[in-house]
């Protein structure tokens, strides 16, 4: 590990580092202390990527409730993909600073999109369901997405602030703003105003009254023409590889065609 060749090499530069270094050139002693800017510079990386860990432990997504039973699901005025009518409808509870949310983002929900929603066969509905405790960040990233989402550009909001999930103060929810062509003006009142925020807790509130503990959390269910709620069969609790969706969708698609 990088620790093992740090710390030697701190040892060595304190040890040389005395009175008697004083007399040696200037540019040796110059070299010392550039030596020394880098060792700390390498522990404050190693001191960053063990807080990294320590919240990707503690992010670690909750185990899947051991008996599931079906759950209904309101739907009214969440972000959606897909046909309407659908057969499917895929809900996804998620919190954009959870680094597992982001690696499903990234690598899950691609495919899904790719084969079932692009396809007619799935609904897809995004649930706001930010970890304030750990996360304090992902809140008002939330209720960015859907400032983005009165202009018409809430997907495109969702996968900024996913791929830029380290940096997600105030300032750089603007900057997204600009990258993806909103009306800043129009964006920053949104955010500022709080107009969304009763819109997240909702969302808080009804994953919560449905079990959701942690992120990402899914429900499938069959699509209920021109309603807006879902009866819930499945869930699927965390980041899972996308055959365990792609089992759980084609199954429900086979009970509609029955």
């Amino acid at each position: 590990m990088r620790i093992s060749r740090i710390f030697p090499l701190a040892l060595f530069l304190l040890g040389v580092c005395t009175p008697a270094a004083f007399s040696q050139p200037a540019d040796e002693i110059k070299g010392l202390r550039r030596d020394l800017d880098a060792v700390r510079d390498s522990l404050k990386v190693i001191q960053n990527e063990l807080e990294t860990i320590k919240k990707l432990l503690q992010q670690r997504p909750a185990a899947a409730p051991q008996a599931f039973q079906e759950a209904t699901i309101n739907l009214d005025g969440a972000p959606s993909l897909g046909e309407k009518n659908a057969k499917v409808t895929l809900v996804e509870f998620s919190d954009f600073q959870c680094p597992f949310c982001k690696r499903y983002s990234e690598q899950t929900f691609p495919q899904i999109v790719s084969e079932y929603v692009k396809t007619g066969k799935v609904k897809y509905v995004f649930r706001d369901f930010p970890l304030d405790n750990i996360h304090p960040l992902a809140f008002k990233a939330a209720e960015a997405a859907r400032c983005g989402g009165e202009q018409g550009k809430y997907w495109e909001m969702h996968g900024k602030l996913f791929a830029n999930q380290t940096a997600l103060a105030a300032d750089n929810l603007v900057e997204y703003s600009k990258a993806v062509s909103l009306d800043v003006d129009k964006f920053k009142e949104c955010l500022d105003s709080g107009k969304q925020t009763a819109k997240v807790r909702s969302d808080q509130a009804e994953g919560r009254k449905i079990g959701v503990s942690g992120t990402p959390g899914f429900f499938i269910g069959l699509t209920r023409p021109n309603e807006s709620t879902i009866k819930a069969v499945k869930m699927i609790s965390g980041a899972q590889p996308y055959a365990q969706f792609k089992d759980a969708i084609d199954n429900l698609l086979a009970t509609a065609s029955n």
